[in-house]
């Protein structure tokens, strides 16, 4: 292809962008930003018509503490929320999530989970630290979270306000967008472990791509943010 003054350009293929920019993104351990990384995956009420059950509520609130040297796992949150808007699930919610009712039916509300979580933040001495959360897709932050705490009347923390969008940096770094966690751990040629939607399991799987795309020198950075 020409140029305006007559020089030929060199258009670089896909393949070779797409190497070029994860390349670009590669950093080593002195530039890393955050020293945890929280992969985080809740699961919540549902039918399997959309729309039915509003708000949709957390049922399921694991957070696994991920350290960026090895990016191994350093601590474990989880937690059954007992739901008060739909207390009962629906037999889609447990054959999706294997949630049965008599896990959440002794389980505190979220709001008392959230000051445990806000506890275990403290024991894993993650307020002093640099640190940010990791989903996979923007929904647990951007959608579920917020409309149940404007049912509730509580207020978003800090740290829920900005968060890794994980889908994101695996494009990044491999030049593929994943379509879900499955697609993500295929092209990585990472083993799925336990069941899919068990948020816990989810969480595990969430991690070992972290390790997959840190082990390549991956910079991590924000991507999300919730709105005031």
């Amino acid at each position: 292809m020409y140029n305006s003054v007559g020089k030929w350009l060199v258009i670089p293929s896909a393949r070779t962008a797409s190497r070029q920019f994860s390349l670009s993104n590669r950093c080593n351990e002195s530039r890393q930003r955050f020293e945890r990384l929280l992969v985080l995956d809740f699961e919540a009420t549902c039918d399997s018509q959309r729309g039915t059950i509003r708000p949709q509520e957390i049922i399921e609130f694991p957070v696994l503490n991920v350290e960026t040297n090895g990016f191994e796992i350093v601590g474990t949150f989880h937690r059954y929320v007992k739901p008060q808007v739909h207390p009962t699930l629906t037999p889609f919610c447990t054959s999706l999530t294997g949630i049965i009712q008599d896990m959440v039916e002794d389980a505190a509300p979220l709001k008392e989970v959230m000051e445990d979580f806000h506890k275990w933040l403290l024991s894993q001495h993650l307020l002093n630290k640099e640190f940010a959360v990791v989903t996979c897709g923007d929904w647990d932050l951007k959608e579920l979270l917020p409309r149940q705490f404007l049912h509730t009347g509580q207020v978003v923390p800090a740290y829920f306000k900005s968060w890794i969008n994980i889908k994101m940096i695996f494009a990044e770094s491999t030049g593929v967008y994943p379509r879900n966690l499955p697609h993500m751990l295929s092209h990585a040629k990472l083993v799925h472990f336990g069941r899919l939607h068990s948020g816990i399991d989810d969480c595990h799987n969430i991690a070992a791509v972290v390790r997959f795309l840190g082990r390549r020198s991956q910079c991590w950075r924000l991507t999300s943010f919730l709105e005031d």
